[in-house]
């Protein structure tokens, strides 16, 4: 599934190709035959991402909603449009160019409450400059949840997705089973910081760099990373591979269903805490 970063990209992409002028929109599959409808012939007036969750919002306040999931695509190119290719979702053209989407998990026009209680529902967003990252720390300082699960809870960190919340953590020497009563302001503030620097670089170069410049293939002299994720990480989708930092094999281990990544001496453990028995 994209993370935060890419969703943003595509928002900048989108409104540089169609904002400021009517759209043309069809659903040539049909599942989205009567969404298109409302917005065919509409201005797209901006486009912004709120995690995840890519807007459109067009005159007359309505505002697409699309979130790509797992299997989700965009593609764009300049006209004319090709002809229909599979499943096709929906297919927007504009002032020289067209839009495809296809395998979206959700794909929908919003009014101006519903675009509201999707806000409502989500967390703080590294990429933006309205996100608060206090909120998300009074959520993550009541939870006795690993920090990791917390990360990529997009109620509290909207945008944080696997390989950010993995390569956070190990920069920032935390364990991902690390509960969040652990982390202080103090902390969560350096870990917020470093995230949304990390996911401002991913908008800026399209892909998920997060190794110092001294662990980079050129300073240590290694074969750059080769994986369909691309970008040089220290410890995602590296089980067994060396520590780039203390050379001590790379962990996994499953939580809620997916893989986590860390390093067993530069993310130790925290210790156990063990109830007090009451003396009779």
């Amino acid at each position: 599934m994209p993370e935060g970063h890419t969703i943003h990209r595509l928002a900048i992409r989108h409104r540089e190709l169609f904002a400021g002028r009517p759209v043309t929109a069809a659903s040539p599959q049909g599942r989205f035959a009567a969404g298109a409808a409302l917005i065919d012939g509409r201005v797209l007036r901006d486009t912004e991402a709120c995690g995840k969750h890519l807007l459109h919002h067009y005159e007359g306040d309505l505002t697409l909603h699309v979130h790509l999931g797992l299997y989700g695509k965009f593609a764009d190119g300049e006209l004319p449009v090709p002809a229909p290719v599979g499943q096709l979702r929906m297919v927007l053209t504009g002032s020289g160019h067209w839009l495809e989407l296809r395998g979206p998990t959700a794909c929908e026009v919003l009014d101006v409450g519903a675009t509201d209680l999707l806000r409502s529902r989500l967390g703080a967003d590294p990429l933006r400059d309205d996100a608060d990252p206090a909120a998300a720390h009074a959520r993550v300082r009541a939870s006795t949840k690993p920090l990791a699960a917390l990360l990529m809870d997009q109620s509290i960190v909207a945008g944080c997705g696997l390989i950010y919340a993995n390569e956070v953590l190990f920069r920032a020497g935390l364990a991902p089973q690390t509960p969040g009563t652990a982390i202080d302001a103090v902390r969560w503030t350096a870990i917020w910081d470093d995230l949304r620097a990390l996911m401002k670089e991913g908008v800026l170069r399209g892909r998920i760099d997060t190794v110092h410049t001294e662990h980079t293939p050129e300073a240590m002299r290694r074969a750059p990373r080769v994986d369909r994720h691309g970008g040089e990480v220290y410890v995602y989708r590296r089980p067994g591979q060396p520590c780039l930092v203390c050379g001590t094999p790379i962990t996994r281990g499953p939580m809620a269903g997916r893989n986590l990544y860390w390093c067993p001496v530069c993310q130790p453990e925290p210790p156990v805490r063990r109830a007090r028995r009451r003396s009779a």
